[in-house]
């Protein structure tokens, strides 16, 4: 805050209302004011106070007292100290500006834009209050208006070291990262060693794909600060996504070290998830489950990982909404259209697991009864994915550019029924969007298997396997059951050619057992079963699509520690997503594939089914460890569903030794992936266009929501 005294005089027009001597007061407002600026706070304090004292409305003493105040991050008490002075003396620009910046302190942004107001009503050209009316228009959402008060302070002073600062981060919230980048490095040109800066920088870097100087600028903010946390833990986390993941692991535990409460702390846990590093799972995991019971907020799925618990499950969902900005609640009003108008949200209409899911369900949609719209907030990766899902829609909207209120304004715009967040809290998801209200009717479906954990989502789409009536206490939606399986199918092409054994390095002889989910969701228990298996069944191997080499070696090093030769254990090279059509070919070189838990094979559970490869699961109590029961009671497999660990073992076991059985079964789930309602993508779309229709019946009858269940409608 601005520290120097105004240019008018010690008093309102030098007055002394108490009789005290003007000249003697104005001295000692002089020494309070050399002090407070040398830093002797508690001198310039008392002296202040004894001005105060003989002048109880003396505006220099009133104010500069309450800019003490302020710096001792005592905001309340500032604010009232600057609102008297303030009643002496109205004209004082600086005055205006001190006090909008308390005001953005205490989080009243309304109240501090128009403190900023009336200082640029008295001088235009306020650097102070323009930097304030700048952060209160952040604060208040109104990033366009807030860039044009930082950049009408860089314009009186291109070296303004705050206003730069400051106009990078409001265009980091416009989405404009390369714009932001150039305005942190032009911050640093002034103060080339700031660690906040160059932490900035980094996340703006790193937001604009540039990931190696991303990593350089979070390096330099670590070494500027070694202590700063947030560069720490933006380096660990980048390492992470760049797969760098043994120099995560140390970036991590440096992390931690310094900032053990932070969001991100729990990045080791995930990397110990990705190296298969179970020692460390363990280690960490019971600290993890203690903070998320206690209301912690961590950005990690670990827990959907690590355990079977829908209560640990529902904990970790709810913290996160409470981390995030959610908006008042303001509802939608009440508009009938000809048609129910749709909206499906996520960042994920691309090459990507979601839209392989969705897009026939997209493309089925009635048109008479149904206009579907997509708002799309993730990158646009130039696939044919990314191209069908655009043409997919009756309207696309890219709104990747746009801050989430903005996004949420565009589906209040086009008078949206009901919004469908694809999302959830997995990746590039953003809830905060669903937390405006922009539609009457708000749905988690399909991107993330369990609870939003907030209010502002009425429904999750689901079935009777995966989600029962009696899990409703552990979400905050409402369920709503479709008949069959809650997972969407889009017809895939499965290459005629498959290759042969040796071609994708298995043995030409022996029982495979595959499992093509990624490492994350391998756990230590499931997989001293799968040993087990290949200790009891000789020539026996075990296929899995593990890429990292570090977590490949920890899989060989536990296999060997179970006395089973490392080479029965082949690792499958990745196939990119838009050859698919190969990815399915070569599941029909495998006998049977092995389930994981507790977060099952989800879209690889419905890819091996449609290659016509057997899965053997355990169903488990929430979610994530339900999903592939829930597949194969739609495709008319349940006698491949496990009760318990002990009987997934040895029900795979029984196949891997009986090829009259397991011939059976393959023979059923080539008749039933034809004739069963997990692939009958058009049944399935009139049973989810039956629950939108029944959605919207509970919403025009002034209805809250409920949950219910959509009867089974006959295959035409």
């Amino acid at each position: 805050m601005t520290a120097q005294p105004p240019l008018n005089g010690s008093g309102p027009n030098g007055s002394d209302p108490n009789g005290s001597d003007p000249a003697a007061v104005h001295v000692m407002v002089g020494r309070a004011m050399a002090l407070h600026q040398s830093g002797q706070l508690s001198e310039a304090e008392r002296v202040y106070k004894s001005v105060l004292k003989a002048q109880p409305n003396h505006f220099e003493a009133l104010h500069f007292q309450g800019l003490l105040e302020a710096q001792r991050g005592n905001f309340a008490e500032a604010d009232r100290l600057m609102r008297r002075s303030l009643k002496v003396n109205g004209k004082v620009a600086d005055a205006h500006a001190n006090h909008a910046r308390v005001l953005n302190a205490l989080k009243c942004s309304e109240e501090a834009l128009a403190a900023c107001d009336r200082a640029l009503a008295i001088n235009p050209r306020s650097l102070e209050a323009l930097v304030s009316r700048g952060n209160a228009l952040s604060a208040l959402d109104r990033h366009e208006e807030a860039l044009g008060s930082f950049d009408r302070a860089v314009a009186l002073r291109p070296d303004y070291f705050a206003a730069l600062t400051n106009r990078g981060g409001a265009l980091m919230r416009l989405k404009r990262y390369e714009e932001a980048r150039l305005s942190y490095q032009r911050a640093l040109a002034l103060k080339p060693g700031d660690a906040n800066t160059l932490n900035l920088c980094g996340v703006a870097l790193e937001l604009s794909g540039q990931l190696e100087l991303a990593l350089a600028s979070y390096q330099a903010a670590c070494a500027a600060d070694p202590a700063f946390v947030d560069a720490a833990y933006g380096r660990a986390v980048l390492l992470i996504k760049m797969d760098r993941l043994y120099e995560a692991v140390v970036a991590c535990e440096h992390a931690r070290s310094i900032g053990p409460d932070h969001p991100d702390a729990f990045g080791r846990l995930d990397i110990a998830l990705m190296l298969c590093d179970w020692a460390s799972v363990e280690r960490l995991s019971g600290e993890f489950k203690a903070q998320a019971l206690a209301g912690k907020s961590f950005n990690s799925f670990a827990g959907l990982f690590i355990y079977d618990d829908p209560l640990l499950h529902q904990a970790c969902a709810e913290n996160r909404v409470r981390s995030i900005s959610t908006q008042p609640f303001v509802p939608c009003a009440l508009v009938r259209h000809a048609r129910i108008r749709v909206a499906y949200c996520t960042p994920d209409f691309r090459s990507h697991p979601t839209s392989y899911l969705i897009a026939e369900l997209i493309e089925r949609h009635d048109r008479d009864r149904f206009e579907i719209f997509g708002i799309s907030f993730g990158p646009d990766d130039k696939s044919d994915m990314r191209r069908r899902m655009a043409g997919a829609f009756d309207r696309f909207h890219d709104v990747r550019a746009l801050d989430s209120r903005d996004i949420a304004n565009r589906i209040r715009e086009l008078e949206v029924d009901i919004a469908v967040d694809l999302a959830g809290h997995a990746g590039e998801s953003r809830p905060e969007i669903f937390s405006y209200r922009p539609a009457p009717i708000q749905v988690s479906y399909l991107g993330f298997p369990g609870t939003s954990g907030a209010a502002f989502f009425d429904y999750c789409l689901a079935d009777p396997i995966v989600l029962p009536f009696d899990q409703q206490p552990f979400f905050s939606e409402r369920i709503v059951h479709l008949p069959g399986s809650y997972q969407a199918h889009s017809f895939r092409p499965i290459s005629e050619r498959v290759p042969t054994r040796q071609e994708v390095g298995l043995p030409d002889n022996g029982f495979v057992f595959c499992c093509f989910n990624n490492a994350p969701k391998i756990t230590a228990p499931v997989f001293d079963i799968w040993m087990r298996l290949l200790a009891k069944i000789d020539n026996s191997v075990l296929w899995l699509f593990i890429r990292d080499r570090l977590a490949q070696e920890n899989l060989r090093r536990r296999a060997r520690n179970r006395a089973i030769n490392p080479d029965r254990l082949i690792f499958a090279p990745k196939i990119e997503m838009r050859r698919s059509a190969d990815h399915l070919a070569r599941h029909r070189l495998a006998d049977l594939f092995l389930d994981t838990f507790p977060y099952n094979a989800h879209t690889t559970a419905q890819d091996a089914l449609w290659a016509g490869l057997p899965l053997v699961t355990y169903r488990g109590q929430a979610f994530a460890a339900r999903v592939a029961a829930s597949l194969l009671h739609a495709v008319g497999l349940p006698e491949l569903i496990a009760e318990s660990l002990e009987d997934y073992e040895a029900l795979a076991f029984r196949l891997a030794t009986d090829p009259a059985l397991l011939g059976a079964v393959r023979d059923k789930l080539a008749r039933n992936r034809l004739t069963h309602p997990l692939f009958d993508t058009g049944l399935f779309c009139r049973h989810v266009e039956a629950a939108y229709t029944r959605m919207w019946e509970i919403w025009q009858g002034g209805e809250h929501p409920r949950s219910f269940a959509i009867d089974a409608i006959k295959p035409i």
